[in-house]
This record gives structure tokens, C-alpha cells and sequence, in this order.
């Protein structure tokens, strides 16, 4: 898909900022993370270094925030929802590489050339793609580094897969506006323009029981949320392809994770 023609930051017309306020507890617990061969790409490709600032752009609950700390970086997680940050910063409370700012992608209250590498993740669909470029530009230091990085689900490949994916459109509020706002790579090569340095696809998944599942799936921002009409219906359909599909109590929902990174200047 290409990027929407909405403007995101200006207009948000699908309420990017606050949607996933009512689903922080499931996002923490049931969210997938990232595939180390994402790191190491970054690392043997492009030479990316620990020693590097990095500026966690849509950080939410800090699932990727948690990937940059781990291989040693000093990180300033930018996020707008209020519920997502306030989760983060007690999940990190106390750890001498992180600080927070209540700023958006095109927005983010960053000086100009305080860091070294500004990382996207999940949460890049949302931004207003002309001005975040432009932030970017203006953060980073010069030469530096912007990554950008999603899990896409795989819905096909199996019979699980492709029922959890009819399951979405037959239940998911407006899961069809929220799955085409995902830009391919062609809208991600225009984004970067000439100062593309790289991209790249890797395998990854999550092995979950019902409860994992369950919360996966009520995470999303399109799930109906309790006392919707079509939410118990859906737990129920969900509970059925559970059960048909699950090998030892547990199912596979399977990603590929893709990543493009460049210089922006």
C-alpha cells in the first residue's frame, strides 16, 4: 500500500494519538517484539554503533525502546498517548539510559542535531509521512541515521493464519482503513528518496495459549472493546479457531518483519 493521502498529524482522523488508550494493559503483555537479526543487520550493515542517541519516535509502551536499551543505547522515547508513555516510563522507572518527551513524529520537542539514530517501529503508519521527514532531518546530527521498522502479520500460509485474518474482517471495527495505511516499499523508498542505505526482511513470531491470543487480538485498536455489540461474537469465533488449530495448547502467528533505514539530509 501506499501512504494514506490523509494528513495523519494535522487531520487524525482515525484518532491515532488516543485509540490504543483503552488497550495499554493487553499491548504490554501481548504486543510481539522484534527479531535479534534486526540488531545484528543494523550493526554488520550499516555500522550502526551502541554508542549512538537514539530517539524512539511513537515509543507507546516501549516494546521497541526495550530493543534499543538492550544493546546499550541512550534512548529518549517520544510518545503523544499519555496512558502508553505513562506505562513505559514505569516499566523502565529507574534506568539511567532513558528519558521521555510528550511529542509526536512531526513534533517531537527534540533540539536540532541531538541525536544519532531516529528509530521508528510499529507506530510509523500513523505519522503524517511529509512533515516526519522534515523532523527527522532537523533532530538527527548530521549523517545520521533513520530506521524504520514494522512486524506485518502474515495472513496467509495456513488455515490459523488465514481464519485469524477473516476473523479480523468480520469483526475489526475499521480494520480495513487501519490495514492499508501500512506504506510498501516502493511509498518506503520514495520516503527516503536517494539517501536510502539499506532494507531488508525477517522472519519472526509468537507462540501463544488462548489468554495470548486473546489479549493479541484485543490489543489491536480495531477490536471491539467490551460491551460492544459484536465483541462476544467475536471472543467466540475466536475460541473456535483456537481450538481447531492449537497443537499442545498453543497456536503460531507468524510476521515478517521489514526495515528500511538512510540518511534523511
Amino acid at each position: 500500500m501506499q501512504f494514506s493521502d490523509t494528513a495523519r498529524g494535522k487531520d487524525d482522523v482515525l484518532g491515532a494519538t488516543s485509540r490504543f488508550s483503552n488497550r495499554v494493559h493487553d499491548y504490554v503483555r501481548h504486543r510481539p517484539d522484534y527479531p535479534p537479526a534486526l540488531m545484528a543487520w543494523l550493526r554488520e550493515t550499516l555500522a550502526v554503533d551502541a554508542r549512538w542517541r537514539v530517539a524512539d519516535v511513537g515509543a507507546g509502551t516501549g516494546i521497541s525502546t526495550r530493543m534499543w536499551l538492550d544493546a546499550g543505547h541512550d534512548v529518549v522515547g517520544v510518545e503523544p498517548n499519555e496512558a502508553m508513555r505513562l506505562a513505559a516510563q514505569a516499566a523502565f522507572a529507574g534506568h539511567p539510559r532513558i528519558a521521555w518527551s510528550d511529542g509526536t513524529a512531526e513534533r517531537t520537542g527534540l533540539a536540532d542535531a541531538s541525536v544519532d539514530l531516529a528509530s521508528a517501529a510499529q507506530a510509523f503508519h500513523w505519522f503524517d509521512p511529509e512533515p516526519t521527514r522534515a523532523e527527522w532531518a532537523r533532530i538527527l546530527r548530521p549523517g545520521g541515521l533513520a530506521v524504520v521498522y514494522w512486524n506485518t502479520r502474515l495472513a496467509t500460509g495456513n488455515a490459523f493464519l488465514e481464519g485469524y485474518e477473516r476473523l479480523l474482517r468480520d469483526f475489526g471495527t475499521d480494520y480495513a482503513r487501519v490495514a492499508e495505511r501500512h506504506p510498501d516499499d516502493a511509498a518506503m523508498r520514495r520516503w527516503f528518496g536517494d539517501g536510502l542505505r539499506g532494507q531488508a526482511r525477517f522472519a519472526h513470531g509468537q507462540r501463544l495459549d488462548f489468554e495470548g491470543l486473546r489479549g493479541r487480538l484485543l490489543s489491536s485498536s480495531y477490536a471491539p472493546i467490551p460491551g460492544h455489540p459484536r465483541h462476544d461474537a467475536m471472543l467466540a469465533a475466536l475460541r473456535g479457531l483456537f481450538d481447531a488449530h492449537a497443537v499442545e495448547g498453543h497456536v503460531e502467528l507468524d510476521y515478517a518483519t521489514r526495515v528500511f533505514a538512510g540518511n534523511l539530509s
